[in-house]
């Protein structure tokens, strides 16, 4: 019974002990949870146990083991506080590396409890088989938490392991995304100061394209400074070269002019006694010129030089005393022969006012003869004579040959040629068509222009020099389009104005008289472009087409039809102007002495033969009367009574043959021709031509 009670107060012992009160569960291998988990105290036998076993030790020593009170049972002693501070993922590791320190521990604990203890012998045998088989138990127990401890280490370790490669990925990416922010910013930055420097760049290209302008602008005023400087030092030199020039002619002139004095002085002292009241006019006229001549040269000692107006003063007194010696020398003269020359030239003036009387009388008896055979005629020529259709073809011929010899040059592909054929027919068209009324210096310089192009020397035009002598075919070349151009002028510009005529027929007049070949030309392709110029009416030839026979006539065709007769007329008309303003004017300022190369009795011509043709409707009344108006006034000047008298047959008889031909929708030109013929013959006189150039305008 002792050994019954013995052992219930063992297990009782046992059950009170620590280790008793642990709680075992089956599921916490399923669950993952540590063997241990929960329990916070040393596992340890209790003071009853003590008891026992000091007890089972006075009994019997040698059957048992002695066991300390207190004293940790072997594998039991285990610490609990194995992880329950780790906070943070950086104690992780060190929890883990102290849960082994801790396992190394208890097991070096439980072989030095194992060695340090005593052998306890029990006196029973239940005793020792109990002891054994707590011992297996808590042997098998403590083999469990060790692998219980090991795979939560592994877990935990794992768990580290998994945390700090986290971590580092969270480090890694954290890095990225500054290093991404800093790459921007730096961008950012970059372009910021890529703009600000573009924006620096463009200020400052603005500030030198401004600078340079600036410095350009005041070149140019530097530039043209200078230049007025060097105008005003060169007109300085030229005043005082003119100046001195000036000076020694009125120097010659005064002593001209005192010696035409003496000379005076001395012709009167013989001439006193025959002429004593003119001698006394001459010598008083030349005392006021010598008087003049002083004074401009008192006046020339205040200012250094004479002037332009002085020495006109003093070249007019020295023109005057010429003339005045001249005028004494042919009294004298006259005085000497008066009385012997006086009969004879009354005898030949009586003569020749006879002789001219009679001519005039067989002129008028022949007209009028010639007007009643016309009259008396049943019709009129359906065309000119045979010698006006001659000339017209030899021009035509002439103009034609003219136009195949230029044909390499105008038709040439290569480019140097292109350029000297454009530069000539710029310069001899350019200044024609430049012709105007602005003044009669304008035109001078154009004649000059033309003439001396035409003379195969250079001018300059559009900044190049040009000659008829780079090519062979230059002068022709130049003769043809300068003609051309001349009939082309008066086709549209006296036709929009008909004042035009007479600046630009007088300058074809005058390079017609130094260059006839020139006027052949003119002649050529006015004849092409208006046959009535002729005066030629062509007729259609068989075979020939309707628009090829308009072409002949005059009319302009050209893809979008034939021009309207408005138009026609006022083309024909202005070339018509044009003639009868060349055959009546001739260039002013040329030396050469004699008539006009195509003078009025080609007008008159052109008239009598208008009028021995059959009229053609609104062609002939409108031509007749644009020639009249421009020429009239001149033929009237030449031929007076026979031109009063071909006035006459023309409202009398000629005006109903064009009435008859004309329709009631053309008679305008009908109404203004007659107008114009009724009221020449009332008022006996024909008014000069609207734009006639006056001798101020040749002044201007």
């Amino acid at each position: 019974m002792s050994s019954d009670h013995r052992r219930w107060e063992t297990l009782d012992a046992l059950k009170k002990s620590p280790k008793g009160n642990i709680k075992f569960d089956l599921f916490w291998s399923e669950r993952g949870e540590d063997i241990l988990a929960g329990y916070e105290e040393m596992l340890s036998l209790s003071a009853e146990a003590g008891d026992i076993l000091k007890k089972l030790w006075s009994e019997s020593p040698q059957k048992c083991a002695l066991l300390s009170p207190g004293q940790s049972s072997p594998g039991l002693a285990a610490s609990s506080q194995h992880g329950g501070d780790a906070t943070g993922e950086d104690n992780m590791v060190s929890v883990a590396a102290k849960q082994k320190q801790i396992a190394s521990e208890s097991k070096q604990n439980v072989k030095e409890s194992s060695t340090s203890l005593p052998t306890v012998s029990l006196r029973s045998l239940e005793a020792s088989v109990i002891a054994g088989k707590i011992s297996q138990y808590e042997e098998a127990y403590s083999q469990k938490a060790r692998r219980s401890f090991r795979r939560h280490q592994q877990k935990m370790e794992d768990m580290v392991t998994r945390v700090a490669k986290a971590q580092l990925e969270q480090m890694k990416r954290y890095k990225e995304r500054m290093e991404l922010k800093r790459r921007q910013e730096y961008q950012h930055m970059s372009d910021v100061m890529e703009r600000e420097t573009k924006d620096s760049i463009g200020r400052q290209e603005k500030l030198k394209e401004e600078q340079r302008h600036r410095l350009k602008i005041l070149n140019l005023r530097v530039r043209e400074a200078e230049q007025q400087r060097l105008r005003e030092a060169e007109l300085e030199r030229q005043r005082q070269t003119e100046g001195k020039e000036r000076l020694r002619n009125l120097n010659s002139i005064q002593e001209e002019i005192l010696q035409l004095n003496q000379l005076l002085e001395s012709s009167t002292q013989n001439q006193t006694t025959a002429h004593p009241t003119s001698v006394g006019t001459y010598t008083t006229r030349g005392n006021q010129f010598c008087s003049q001549v002083s004074e401009v040269v008192q006046k020339m000692a205040e200012v250094q030089y004479p002037s332009v107006e002085d020495m006109t003063v003093a070249e007019r007194a020295l023109h005057e005393m010429k003339a005045l010696i001249c005028s004494m020398q042919e009294e004298a003269a006259k005085a000497q022969e008066e009385m012997k020359k006086k009969v004879l030239e009354e005898e030949e003036e009586s003569h020749r006012k006879l002789s001219l009387l009679k001519t005039q009388q067989e002129a008028q008896k022949k007209a009028e003869l010639s007007a009643k055979e016309k009259t008396n005629k049943h019709g009129l020529q359906n065309n000119a004579e045979d010698t006006t259709l001659k000339w017209y073809k030899d021009l035509q011929e002439s103009l034609d040959q003219c136009a195949q010899s230029i044909e390499q040059l105008s038709s040439s592909q290569d480019d140097q040629m292109r350029r000297v054929k454009l530069d000539l027919q710029r310069a001899s068209t350019i200044p024609v068509s430049q012709i105007s009324f602005n003044s009669g210096s304008h035109l001078q310089e154009i004649f000059g222009k033309l003439t001396k192009l035409l003379s195969g020397q250079a001018v300059v035009h559009g900044g190049q020099s040009v000659s008829t002598s780079q090519h062979p075919q230059g002068l022709d070349f130049v003769c043809y389009k300068m003609a051309e151009k001349f009939v082309k002028q008066g086709e549209a510009e006296v036709a929009a104005h008909h004042e035009a005529a007479f600046p630009i027929g007088v300058v074809a007049s005058g390079i017609w008289e130094l260059h006839p070949r020139v006027g052949e030309l003119v002649l050529g392709h006015l004849h092409k472009k208006c046959p009535y110029a002729v005066p030629h009416y062509p007729m259609m030839k068989e075979g020939m087409s309707v628009e090829e026979y308009q072409r002949i006539l005059g009319y302009r065709v050209d893809d979008s039809g034939v021009e309207g007769q408005d138009s026609f007329l006022k083309s024909m008309s202005g070339m018509i102007r044009f003639y009868a303003a060349v055959i009546q004017l001739r260039w002013p300022f040329d030396s050469k002495q004699g008539s006009s190369p195509h003078g009025l009795n080609h007008g008159w011509h052109w008239l009598a033969q208008m009028l021995n043709m059959e009229p053609i409707a609104d062609i002939t009344a409108t031509l007749l009367l644009d020639f009249l108006e421009v020429c009239g006034h001149a033929l009237l000047k030449t031929y007076q009574g026979q031109f009063w008298k071909l006035i006459l047959l023309l409202k009398e008889q000629y005006m109903a043959r064009i009435e008859a031909v004309t329709s009631s929708g053309q008679m305008g030109s009908v109404y203004r021709l007659k107008n114009f013929l009724q009221r020449s013959l009332q008022e006996q006189q024909l008014s000069p031509p609207k734009g006639q150039l006056g001798a101020m305008f040749w002044k201007s």
